[in-house]
């Protein structure tokens, strides 16, 4: 077995993967990210088959007839349908290289922060299930940390929040370890959802999820514009089911996510109402960073610095952050083998 794992080791192509809500991303050591893909699967309603999966199964959202579902395994962060995640995540490895039974790869898994054990052995079982020899669990916000280029390891307080597309982690770290953090369910899928909402009641209109993100990413924001954004949004009538074209205005966006995005605020003054003193100290030097998809949400960073009175920046491909991060880790496991959570 010890030889088995030495040539594991040098044969495998080990990986680390940010199985998130609404996207997966892989990257593979010596390789860098190889893929970014929606977590999306589509199966026959009938037979369970899996017909399509990642972006081309995200096509189907909504659109699909009585004989499809499209389903993403992933709620909130966490395995919501272990069988249908682990078909996901062996597609997305098998994607990426062609397994063989002897040489599997070990894998470093970003996790939220809030995650329980129970949730924590379904994503190693689903892992393992998919193909891999050795699973390495990993918080998002420690794995974000790495990815933007902070010092963990000193003796100094730093602050990551961490936008996903289910969760909202908010982490002090210091010394290599989670010194204090915060999880909140609403993130990216809750703003889609808002929007959503606000378009139903005040246009009564329907739309779907993709066209709800697709306006969050053209004209979404926290805070008004320097200049005045309006587009063009298909749906359909909710009385008559007779599709319309009309154009919605970003300041109108902007109210339907003023829920979710007061509740991403207030995490982070939670966090800091629960870190010790000199550890905030720290951070109003250091300033707050923003990662994840929700990062790019405009404006979100200059409303969280009025707010906070203390610099905020976002990761220049905040998408990525908790990616590259478990990439590294992977690239120096021995080095970092204290940042890992299993």
């Amino acid at each position: 077995m010890r030889l088995l794992d030495i040539l594991s080791g040098f044969f495998a192509k080990d990986m680390a993967m940010d199985l998130g809500t609404a996207n997966t991303l892989i990257y593979v050591k010596g390789e860098g990210i190889v893929l970014n893909e929606p977590s999306v699967v589509a199966l026959s309603r009938n037979t369970g088959r899996v017909i399509a999966v990642g972006r081309e199964a995200k096509e189907y959202l909504g659109r699909t007839p009585q004989k499809i579902m499209a389903i993403r395994p992933m709620k909130d962060g966490v395995i919501a349908d272990f069988e249908v995640t682990s078909v996901m995540i062996t597609y997305f490895l098998n994607k990426v290289y062609k397994r063989t039974f002897l040489f599997r790869p070990r894998l470093v898994v970003a996790v939220p922060s809030g995650i329980t054990q129970v949730e924590k052995r379904a994503v190693i079982d689903a892992a393992e299930q998919a193909g891999a020899r050795r699973v390495h669990l990993i918080e998002e916000p420690m794995a974000a940390a790495i990815g933007i280029g902070l010092p963990i390891s000193e003796p100094m307080g730093n602050m990551v929040v961490d936008i996903g597309g289910g969760t909202t982690e908010v982490a002090v770290i210091s010394l290599s370890a989670v010194a204090h953090a915060e999880s909140v369910r609403v993130a990216g899928d809750e703003a889609d959802q808002a929007i959503i909402r606000y378009i139903q009641q005040h246009h009564q209109i329907a739309i779907g999820e993709n066209e709800a993100e697709r306006i969050k990413l053209a004209i979404g924001s926290a805070c008004p514009l320097d200049e005045p954004m309006t587009l063009e949004v298909a749906g359909k009538e909710i009385l008559t089911g007779i599709p319309r074209s009309f154009r919605v205005h970003d300041q109108e966006i902007r109210r339907a996510l003023r829920e979710p995005v007061n509740v991403i605020i207030e995490s982070v003054k939670r966090a800091f109402e629960r870190t010790p003193p000199e550890l905030a100290t720290d951070i109003s030097d250091n300033g707050v960073w923003l990662a994840g998809g929700g990062a790019l949400l405009k404006r979100l960073d200059v409303l969280l610095s009025d707010i906070l009175q203390l610099p905020v920046k976002v990761d220049p491909d905040p998408l990525t952050a908790v990616t590259r991060g478990a990439g590294q880790v992977m690239e120096s496991i021995g080095d970092f083998r204290q940042v890992f959570i299993n």
